[in-house]
């Protein structure tokens, strides 16, 4: 088996189960727009670049583009104050993340969550861990599947992206590893399921945090 000296998660349906806190805040905003509302797996399909692509897919096709940034300004508003309500981290992987570690595995974190969000769920989650770098959106540098983060963190860990693996739930995650030169991993409990995982070419599907830690023995 191929040899990694590194590790790249994503946030969302990789790390951390964050769905019902974006469903609820997006459902606040809908509702304050006299619109119909929407079941947590229909947002685990809207979800994955960003808060203005998800209000894009949960507002009806002809809403007037001027209205977009207000929108995001009040969702914004509201996932501000629940974004920690209900999120946890997948069974496994806060031990999964200090395994590595421990065992002289850097970690970093790539998302296409605010970066304010992001950082802020790390620290909550993972403390104590040194990840060598949390990036999220509007951390200066472009968003998934645009390699850019991927890449910046690999110089940061001093390794070739062929010697990092890049863990993810979704197909952005999946073209991101690609196009960073990198192997990736499909986590099948995330947002999106094995098929679309599959069918974006993943390296590996782990079904488990387990599944990871293996591919470092």
């Amino acid at each position: 088996m191929k040899t990694y000296y590194g590790v790249i998660f994503d946030l969302d349906g990789t790390l951390l189960d964050t769905i019902a806190d974006i469903g609820y805040s997006a459902n606040q905003v809908l509702t304050e727009n006299d619109q119909p509302t929407y079941d947590l797996p229909t947002y685990k399909k809207f979800v994955g670049r960003g808060f203005m692509n998800l209000l894009h897919r949960a507002f009806p096709a002809d809403t007037p583009e001027e209205q977009f940034p207000a929108l995001l300004e009040r969702l914004l508003q509201v996932y501000d104050v629940h974004f920690m309500d209900q999120t946890v981290p997948y069974p496994g992987m806060v031990d999964l993340v200090g395994a590595l570690h421990a065992a002289g595995i850097p970690v970093a974190v790539n998302s296409n969550k605010r970066d304010q969000y992001t950082k802020a769920l790390i620290t909550k989650n993972f403390p104590g861990i040194p990840f060598v770098d949390v990036i999220g959106e509007g951390a200066d540098f472009p968003r998934k599947p645009k390699p850019d983060g991927a890449l910046h963190i690999a110089a940061k860990m001093g390794l070739d992206p062929q010697q990092i693996l890049y863990v993810g739930d979704s197909d952005t995650d999946m073209q991101t590893g690609h196009n960073a030169g990198m192997d990736t991993v499909g986590c099948a409990w995330g947002f999106r399921g094995e098929q679309e995982l599959r069918e974006n070419g993943a390296t590996y599907i782990a079904y488990t945090a387990e599944d990871i830690r293996k591919l470092f023995a």
